[in-house]
């Protein structure tokens, strides 16, 4: 499968860029649709407020990629990468061209699970994820990793952007034109990369891999639940700064959009910056436990102090802010793949998507909910959720070492 690592590597980035643009391009879109378009059947299904049906459309998504992620990167482990990377963006062309109809058709249940199938199958990040960390050794799984989340990060960048500028066209084509995206995906992973050597496995087969062989099985392995848990908590306290810092905003600052797209850009660069140069060497220099500690911790303070902080500081600590997280986000992955990828990098990578996208909606319901009595607050328990996650993982930290110490007297060999 990996005749040239990296051409490979290009290939798995720009399906990672384009999955990730296709995600990102309807968020701007959605909430003006909902609340400043003329009302239709769609926005004011059964007369329910298009508020509470903007927060049902927005869960949707998040939902199927939590089903997706639990059983996709397993599934690729058993089939093989490419073909259930195709099948899946084939899946995901076929759920943003249903998401237009939807929205032709004024149909708020067609739309909600066009929403729900494509989300499933976006779930095959972790594919993409589990590609890039068998490059290694042709190519450091450390930095494999930081480039498909440097990938990422311009998408998230770049998405929204897009988004907007294509509304003026209407709410359908910015879906369609997503959908294209995922298309030309299919292209690239169709003639670009080779054929999984596979056995060809019978239906039982199929469904004994559903049950017995997903990502939380992963769970019942008590040597990843210490890394488990460090990374539940610590994505919770991440999501909590993610979805309400454009609340904090808007409340202490009266921003516009304007002022939100540019503190997210000032984030979203240098994340690309330290994803694409530093992560690798500083891997290297202290390795992934030592890093994650260090950066879980610093994270926590600083988004501790920003709530205290005006305007312009704001956007300084911003671009720190988004340094530690790119530094942080690239050692987990890595130290997941490396020590634990010998249970099925496909189940690994899974484990980690489906941890995030669950802690996503948790925190969504729960954020929302306390931002109604102060935004500042769930800034806040998203410091100490990530000051919790250092702690979980620095009271485990001779266990992590043992296994990394036993990683390495296994590939010395006798």
């Amino acid at each position: 499968m990996h005749k040239n690592p990296k051409l490979i590597l290009i290939i798995i980035m720009l399906v990672s860029f384009l999955g990730t643009i296709g995600i990102a391009l309807p968020y701007p879109v959605l909430a003006p649709y909902f609340i400043d378009y003329p009302a239709n059947e769609l926005t004011h299904f059964m007369g329910f407020h298009p508020k509470i049906l903007l927060g049902v459309s927005l869960a949707i998504y998040p939902l199927g990629m939590l089903i997706g992620s639990i059983y996709i990167g397993a599934l690729s482990d058993h089939y093989g990468r490419r073909k259930v990377l195709l099948i899946t963006l084939f899946g995901s062309v076929i759920g943003y061209a249903l998401t237009a109809l939807a929205i032709y058709y004024e149909s708020f249940v067609f739309f909600i699970l066009a929403r729900l199938l494509t989300g499933i199958c976006e779930g095959n990040i972790a594919i993409a994820r589990a590609i890039a960390v068998e490059l290694h050794p042709k190519i450091d799984r450390t930095k494999a990793l930081s480039l498909v989340y440097t990938a990422t990060y311009s998408g998230w960048m770049l998405g929204p952007v897009i988004g907007g500028f294509l509304m003026v066209y209407g709410v359908a084509e910015v879906f369609i034109m997503a959908g294209i995206g995922m298309a030309i995906s299919i292209v690239l992973v169709w003639f670009m990369v080779a054929k999984d050597k596979t056995e060809n496995l019978d239906d039982s087969d199929f469904w004994h891999t559903i049950r017995n062989n997903n990502s939380l099985t992963l769970l019942k392995n008590k040597q990843i639940l210490p890394i488990f848990w460090f990374y539940f908590l610590y994505s919770m306290g991440l999501n909590a700064f993610y979805d309400f810092y454009p609340v904090w905003f808007v409340d202490y600052f009266d921003a516009t959009g304007k002022t939100i797209s540019l503190a997210t850009l000032c984030l979203t660069l240098v994340m690309i910056i330290v994803s694409t140069f530093f992560v690798t060497k500083f891997q290297k220099k202290y390795g992934e436990i030592h890093m994650i500690l260090a950066g879980g911790a610093i994270l926590a303070a600083l988004l501790f102090i920003q709530p205290f902080l005006g305007l312009y500081q704001a956007f300084v600590i911003f671009s720190i802010i988004g340094g530690i997280i790119a530094l942080t986000n690239g050692m987990i992955p890595s130290y997941l793949s490396t020590y634990f990828g010998h249970l099925g990098q496909g189940k690994v990578m899974g484990l980690q998507t489906s941890t995030f996208c669950i802690t996503n909606v948790i925190i969504a319901i729960f954020g929302g909910i306390i931002s109604i009595l102060d935004s500042v607050y769930i800034l806040l328990i998203g410091s100490i959720l990530i000051m919790f996650s250092v702690i979980v993982l620095w009271s485990n930290r001779k266990s992590q070492f043992e296994i990394m110490a036993a990683d390495e007297t296994e590939n010395l060999g006798p």
